[in-house]
């Protein structure tokens, strides 16, 4: 068994919490987006982000908004394999199911515009991928299989349930500094162009320790790297014994007898290799990584009035980002193949999708406004360490559609749909790092408490779809088993079934927020 088992730090990736968008992209961006997402054709000052070209068609003078969001998340991974059932706590169920909380208490965003003669110039400040923290307090299924994989493989030795102490908490934030300029190119068409500073910072800390299995003699549990160790000094002793003894054997004259003490001191060094591994592979790992890294997305955008229709596209660029780590790992870590995207020094590629939003507006009413967007995030051509992307069917897709109705001249209410389609596979979706496709509605109010002063509020709430997926080699394990005990044993336990599992991966979503827009 190699080093897989202690691969546990690797479920920190799952740690960022995106509200809404791509696989790594916050659309959110704005409360006005919680009231109703389909705003990619709507003119407002949200629109800095949504529609920066409409931008232009604002009044003139000075416009701001200030927003506050507050996101709460779970993702669930419901993990089937048979030999989760050796494990001390799972009252003999191979069925687990490992869950994941991430909060973001206070996200804060803000949208200025300055508009002035047939030029518009703005500035948004918002966090446009991660924005918040997640904590597995038992771990995944990823890393738990391995250590299940302890009684499976060590029945001879009298193995029969193992434990394991495992955590991990994640968190990431990727600041957007946007700024640009649009212009009234007629007085029915405009057009932006613009950029966006991407600062990422991030930060995986988490652990396996204390694995442990039952002690062969006794029946308590011990730990299981000291016990490997201690059969590890036996085995290594028992083979010099039966050396010597062949040694003497064929000193004697007694060839046979010579042979057979030479095989059995060969099978004790391999049983003293394989208690070796194991012996390795069972100590406690730690994991802590900051990352840090800078990216640049170049913006274009276009909007055109026709009567009452209102059109808008906006294209953003590809963001190149490489983070460097900066690491103070355990040297059980260091030496992990399976963690050497968080070694000290290392940078990793992170890129962000290009991403093309298509928008329409129609006014039925004066008071009365719908709306429609298309969103189409290019993940396939954004380098992710490893080459991840190549493992998707297609970018990822967001069909939007509201509605905004003011009810009087001091209230206005508004409520949206937005569906969001991941070109997911299975060779993709692990429990480390996993989004699915959903169904979002959002709903909420304008409140224009004075003149030059507008309040709004809002409810984002998401409704996921289930991703399930089995396997006759769950988690890639026999390979493990392979450099454990050999290759045939491996392809005897997969044809078996032994090694049959599962995953059911879904999530919740739940946002509020709170925003006041000012004109001056």
């Amino acid at each position: 068994m190699n080093r897989k088992i202690c691969v546990a730090a690797l479920g920190l990736m799952v740690s960022g919490i995106t509200f809404a968008g791509g696989l790594l992209t916050n659309t959110n961006q704005n409360i006005a987006f919680l009231r109703n997402p389909a705003r990619d054709g709507a003119i407002g000052i949200d629109g800095v982000y949504s529609n920066p070209a409409g931008v232009a068609f604002l009044p003139q003078g000075f416009h701001l908004s200030l927003n506050f969001q507050s996101a709460y998340q779970t993702r669930e991974v419901t993990s089937t394999f048979g030999p989760f059932a050796y494990g001390a706590g799972n009252g003999g169920e191979s069925v687990k199911l490992f869950k994941g909380d991430a909060k973001a208490p206070v996200v804060p965003s803000l949208q200025a515009a300055y508009n002035r003669g047939r030029w518009s110039y703005s500035f948004n400040f918002a966090i446009g991928g991660g924005g918040g923290k997640c904590a597995f307090e038992d771990g995944l299924g990823s890393f738990e299989s391995q250590a299940a994989l302890l009684p499976l493989l060590g029945k001879d030795l009298g193995i029969t349930a193992y434990s394991m102490d495992s955590y991990m908490r994640g968190r990431q934030y990727y600041y957007g500094f946007q700024i640009g300029a649009g212009c009234k190119v007629t007085d029915n068409l405009s057009a932006f162009v613009g950029g966006r500073l991407v600062y990422a910072t991030c930060n995986y800390y988490g652990y396996v320790r204390d694995i442990s299995v039952n002690h062969p003699a006794s029946g308590e549990m011990t730990g299981a790297s000291d016990l490997f160790a201690t059969q590890m000094a036996g085995y290594l002793e028992q083979a010099g014994q039966l050396e010597a003894a062949a040694q003497q054997a064929a000193a004697a004259g007694n060839a046979e007898l010579a042979a057979q003490y030479a095989a059995l001191a060969q099978q004790a060094a391999g049983a003293a290799n394989q208690m070796g591994v194991l012996s390795a592979a069972t100590e406690d790992v730690t994991l802590n990584c900051d990352q840090t890294g800078w990216g640049f997305t170049p913006i274009l955008g276009l909007d055109y009035k026709i009567g009452k229709f209102n059109f808008a596209a906006k294209y953003e660029f590809k963001t190149k980002i490489r983070l460097e780590n900066r690491a103070a790992n355990s040297a059980s870590a260091d030496r992990l193949a399976m963690l050497d995207r968080y070694r000290d020094g290392r940078k990793v590629k992170e890129d962000i999708p290009a991403l093309l939003t298509l928008g329409a507006q129609y006014e039925i009413l004066p008071s009365l406004r719908v709306m429609a967007g298309y969103h189409h995030f290019f993940d396939k051509q954004a380098s992710q360490e490893g080459g991840s992307q190549e493992l998707l069917e297609s970018g990822s897709r967001e069909i939007l559609a509201g509605a905004e109705w003011d009810i009087c001249d001091r209230l206005q209410l508004s409520a949206g749909w937005q569906n969001t389609h991941y070109g997911l596979t299975d060779a993709y979706m692990k429990d480390m790092s996993f989004n699915v496709s959903s169904n979002s509605l959002g709903v909420g109010l304008g409140i224009q408490a004075t003149k030059r002063i507008k309040v709004n509020v809002a409810y984002f709430h998401t409704f996921y779809q289930d991703y399930d997926r089995t396997t006759d080699d769950y988690n890639g394990i026999s390979g493990t088993v392979a450099a454990a005990v050999g290759q045939p044993t491996a392809d005897a336990l997969v044809a078996s079934g032994a090694l049959k599992g599962g995953d059911g991966f879904t999530r919740t979503n739940k946002v509020f927020g709170l925003g006041v827009d000012f004109t001056f």
